[in-house]
């Protein structure tokens, strides 16, 4: 090989490795800490109004667990989405859980007034389990399998994400429980 050629091919190759390199970079990572698919989360009971709610119960195939806030606009959205999924699935073994992570449950009641819920809603007064799975975007929700294993996670929630998230449900659903991705 002579000398020009090998020049020009190690500066390729830098050009190539910089740019590997910088879409590593920018190649969206999940948070520090962050749940990871196929981790299992530990058993956990969390408050309601009508008592001590578990994680993940009873005959569900799987639960899908929403982290939401009196603030958040997206969970507005959301909201109705989830009645709409509860109605479509509950049937087939979905459990819906919102996790509420406001300081104060009165703000969270004035919030379901506006969006009533017809699934299953939880608080995390303290924000214990939310800081634990590291939910860092109103809405966070995740996709548990019978055992807490976590099938998926997504944050946020626009109108672009319905139909994508009931496919990972349905699948879910159908494949019976297995990573998913909305």
């Amino acid at each position: 090989m002579n000398l020009s050629l090998s020049a020009t091919l190690a500066r390729a190759l830098r050009r190539v490795a910089a740019a590997c390199a910088v879409l590593a970079l920018c190649a969206p990572l999940a948070p520090a800490g962050a749940v990871q698919v196929g981790e299992t989360l530990p058993a956990r009971w969390l408050d309601s109004a009508e008592g001590p709610q578990p994680l993940v119960a009873g005959k569900a195939r799987l639960t899908y667990v929403d982290f939401w806030a009196s603030w958040c606009g997206p969970c507005r959205q959301s909201f109705p989405w989830m009645n709409e999924m509860h109605g479509k699935f509950a049937a087939s073994g979905l459990r819906i859980l919102a996790v509420n992570v406001d300081a104060k449950r009165a703000d969270a009641e004035q919030f379901l007034k506006r969006n009533p819920a017809s699934f299953a809603v939880v608080f995390d007064r303290d924000g214990v389990f939310a800081k634990s799975v590291d939910v860092t975007t109103m809405p966070t929700s995740m996709l548990l399998d019978p055992q807490g294993k976590v099938l998926m996670v997504h944050r946020g929630f626009t109108a672009k994400d319905r139909e994508p998230l009931e496919a990972a449900i349905a699948n879910a659903l159908r494949d019976g429980a297995v990573a998913v991705r909305p």
